[in-house]
């Protein structure tokens, strides 16, 4: 898990042109700096050579969405996991928005022994696939990360900040499936893309 913790300063088309390069500046800062961490932490050498920078969409603020979210408690369950792995998740509701006129739908899910904690009280894990997956985006889908109460009925959601899993720069990592219901039919040209080195 990825977190981008950053204050995002723009908020609303309204407040003009200022807002929306304080939060284009704001996450361009926020991506370097995490891509560096990223490289240097995550990956080893080998990794480096193969994957030397983080591939990034243009940021588009029309990808800053506000989606309706419907609790639906749903019993623990284990993870699917790219390599063998035991997590125990649960549904914790789903989101309900429009990308382009398109109606989309995605489950949220908590991390059980996260959820334990204080710090991630209000995380909820959102993985996903879209349109560009598999071509502009990892084949195995991206993850957002989102923080909100569970009495929100609202809720922001930045696709620019939507990231994939560490499996998808190294094979030393195990990582969450995408669920297959979590598949939206639009093409979210939004957060990391990827350039296959296969």
């Amino acid at each position: 898990m990825k977190t981008l913790a950053f204050t995002i300063l723009f908020l609303a088309s309204g407040k003009g042109c200022f807002s929306q390069l304080s939060y284009a500046d704001s996450l361009t800062k926020e991506r370097r700096k995490n891509e560096a961490e990223f490289l240097s932490k995550v990956l080893n050498e080998e990794e480096r050579k193969i994957h030397p920078e983080i591939c990034f969409f243009p940021i588009d603020t029309n990808f800053i969405i506000t989606a309706d979210f419907i609790k639906e408690t749903g019993p623990a369950f284990v993870m699917p996991m790219n390599r063998e792995r035991t997590v125990y998740y649960r549904k914790a509701g789903y989101l309900l928005f429009k990308i382009n006129d398109t109606l989309c739908k995605l489950n949220t899910y908590q991390n059980l022994e996260l959820a334990g904690k204080k710090e991630y009280k209000n995380y909820y894990f959102v993985p996903f696939k879209d349109a560009t997956t598999g071509f502009f985006t990892y084949g195995a889908g991206k993850y957002l990360d989102c923080y909100f109460s569970k009495k929100a009925k609202k809720v922001k959601l930045d696709f620019n900040t939507s990231y994939h899993p560490y499996c998808a720069y190294s094979d030393r990592y195990s990582c969450p499936i995408v669920p297959k219901e979590n598949r939206i039919d639009v093409s979210v040209t939004a957060g990391e893309c990827y350039v296959s080195h296969d």
